[in-house]
């Protein structure tokens, strides 16, 4: 089987979990997204819990990179921290779907330790990136940026959970700039 068919498998894997979470991972469902037998999806994925662990590494890794971009595209790190939630907000311009790690770790009491693991890297990855960031636009010293970047993370998944429950991308925009006004994040 090529690797083309595993890079389908996890695509559809990843759209199928940002709508239906871990719980919604079918192999049957999902090999026929992708147009191949549901034993083909073992030959890559042995179990649901390996394609789970795949496809959240993947979709950190890819996170990891996009934030590293973004970084690398300007030098000015508030104008990376304004662009931050706009990460969160393709999920629900790609129709109306959540973040794959924060759909997951709603699920966190369900899921394998393997899956678990990759759910708490992308949080991981996210609260570093948004420390580092805070720190060098020394927004907070530096004994602050890490508990800031938690409260940064939280408050926009929790916007983004807000705005998916109501179908509505307005509500997560009004969300993103109230934080900005009680100065969460900077204007």
């Amino acid at each position: 089987m090529s690797s083309s068919s595993k890079e389908a498998i996890l695509a559809a894997a990843r759209r199928t979990a940002q709508a239906h979470g871990y719980s919604g991972l079918n192999f049957r469902d999902l090999a026929e997204e992708v147009g191949i037998k549901a034993a083909s999806i073992y030959y890559h994925f042995p179990s649901k819990a390996d394609l789970g662990a795949a496809v959240v590494r993947r979709y950190w890794e890819d996170t990891a990179a996009g934030l590293e971009s973004m970084l690398a595209e300007t030098s000015d790190p508030i104008r990376c921290l304004r662009r931050y939630p706009d990460v969160f907000r393709k999920s629900l311009e790609a129709g109306n779907r959540m973040c794959l790690c924060s759909f997951m770790a709603a699920e966190y009491d369900d899921l394998p330790e393997a899956v678990k693991q990759e759910v708490q890297a992308f949080a991981d990855v996210n609260v570093a990136w948004l420390s580092r960031v805070l720190s060098a636009a020394v927004v907070v010293g530096a004994e602050e940026s890490e508990p800031r970047a938690r409260a940064i993370f939280a408050a926009i998944a929790g916007a983004q959970l807000i705005a998916r429950s109501r179908s509505d991308i307005s509500l997560y925009d009004a969300l993103i700039d109230s934080y900005r006004a009680a100065g969460l994040l900077p204007t």
